[in-house]
């Protein structure tokens, strides 16, 4: 979500007049086109007189510019800004169709739409990748507890203190309720683990005040690692969400992974990391 405007389905002078007006500011657009417009009506009835062989061309010139920058100004206003709000509107809706209302990330649909790509472009290449599926512990009872909003502030932080431990090229997104995901492209296993790790660190440090009330929580996290004999994206994140069961059976906060290969020197290393 999944209503959008995209650039195809505009016409092409509507993006470039929106584009000219953003660039050029409204009242500069309103002076440009109310010159075009006189400019244009000027030539038309010099053209007409030509071409009819009668008029005054002096009068056709003074009567078609002060009308013209008579009416044009008002008119051009009334376009330019109709213009402005239809992009303003079309920018709107377009983050509503791609972002979850309540955390600003991604939503899934879209998270699917820019990792699947991501996720072919890495099996493609055999490059490395991962996938953290992060989940607030005990979020219910924050909920039971100090209510809904404190809730939903608390999500928030956690979200905005996640979207700091990431770097540009990752993927985050709202995975439902009270889950986040998160695509790590070019990253190894440990790496993933590494990252996980810090962010659970970090909320666990995370304190939220909710009507003089300091409001934490932790989070566990499951991680699935790219791997050659995974059919399709929805199957990494079924092994994410295996690992992050894990974590959770395992007492919660805490980081948990599936068995796989280093692909570090140093050999052995702990699958389970807390």
């Amino acid at each position: 979500m999944f209503v959008s405007f995209t650039p195809s389905s505009e016409p092409g002078w509507f993006r470039w007049l929106s584009r000219l007006v953003i660039r050029m500011g409204l009242f500069r657009a309103i002076e440009a086109l109310t010159v075009v417009v006189t400019v244009s009506a000027i030539l038309i009835s010099q053209a007409v007189i030509s071409m009819t062989g009668h008029g005054n061309r002096l009068i056709a010139l003074i009567s078609t510019s002060a009308c013209s920058l008579v009416l044009a100004p008002g008119i051009c206003y009334l376009v330019l800004r109709l213009v402005l709000e239809l992009d303003r509107a079309r920018t709107q809706l377009t983050v509503l169709a791609t972002h979850d209302d309540l955390t600003g990330l991604h939503n899934m649909r879209h998270f699917m739409l820019m990792v699947q790509r991501e996720w072919d472009r890495a099996r493609r290449y055999s490059t490395q990748a991962a996938l953290l599926l992060i989940d607030a512990d005990h979020f219910k009872r924050v909920n039971e507890i100090h209510g809904q909003l404190c809730g939903d502030e608390l999500l928030c932080s956690i979200a905005k203190t996640v979207s700091g431990s990431l770097r540009q090229a990752d993927v985050l997104a709202r995975f439902g309720g009270e889950e986040l995901i998160v695509f790590l492209p070019h990253t190894d296993p440990l790496g993933a683990l590494d990252v996980a790790e810090r962010i659970r660190e970090q909320v666990q440090a995370l304190a939220v005040e909710f009507k003089g009330v300091k409001v934490s929580t932790t989070v566990s996290i499951g991680v699935a690692p790219m791997r050659t004999e995974l059919p399709s994206l929805d199957w990494m994140i079924q092994e994410a969400n295996t690992a992050l069961y894990a974590a959770k059976s395992d007492g919660r906060n805490c980081v948990r992974t599936l068995p796989f290969q280093a692909s570090r020197s140093g050999g052995a290393f702990e699958t389970n990391s807390r």
